[in-house]
């Protein structure tokens, strides 16, 4: 079967399920995308790794990235391998001393673990088939391509506390440049309440 790279190219609320999100996954060579629907905490661990931001304490996939890297375990990629009644199932491909091992996962949780060890992620070309869309190129008026906004990863407000000062300043910048005004809001409303403890 041949194996598709796959990018991921959006993150946000998901349209159909209001309390969870999407990660949209688009592939390189390619106009198809993926949408996957993800719970706010896969969410919010793939967010924080795209945007190198360093909670206070590891989240749960930066401490199975940290075992890994422990016991000298790499993962090589990661395999979007099965669409069974609308669930994506997906592979963890680690390789140790040589041998080559594949572990089941989640594929929100195998997304969260590829964007910590910058490793490809790879599908079939029948799951696109089954459940991709495709995207027409969006051009102006003079039939230039437009560039596509760059993806908005989502922070779970509830888990501000989370984060370091320095990762919440840095947080604040981005969203600030991105007009994010609702998020910055809240962002300098975690940073007073630490001001006011000190």
């Amino acid at each position: 079967m041949k194996r598709i790279e796959l990018d991921i190219v959006a993150l946000s609320h998901s349209v159909t399920q209001s309390h969870n999100y999407a990660v949209v996954l688009g592939e390189r060579r390619g106009q198809r995308r993926l949408p996957i629907v993800i719970g706010s905490f896969e969410a919010q661990a793939i967010a924080v790794a795209m945007e190198r931001m360093v909670p206070n304490r590891p989240l749960t996939h930066d401490l199975f990235k940290n075992t890994l890297d422990t016991f000298n375990i790499e993962l090589r990629e990661v395999v979007i391998n099965n669409l069974l009644d609308g669930i994506f199932y997906a592979r963890l491909v680690c390789v140790k001393s040589g041998e080559v091992f594949e572990i089941d996962s989640r594929t929100s949780d195998a997304i969260a673990m590829a964007v910590r060890f910058d490793c490809p992620i790879y599908t079939y070309d029948f799951i696109l088939e089954a459940a991709g869309v495709v995207l027409e190129d969006q051009e102006d008026e003079e039939g230039v391509a437009r560039p596509q906004p760059a993806p908005q990863p989502v922070i779970d407000s509830s888990a501000l506390e989370t984060y370091s000062a320095e990762s919440l300043q840095v947080r604040l910048q981005e969203v600030l440049e991105a007009e994010d005004y609702e998020t910055a809001a809240k962002i300098r409303d975690e940073l007073k309440r630490r001001e006011q403890k000190q």
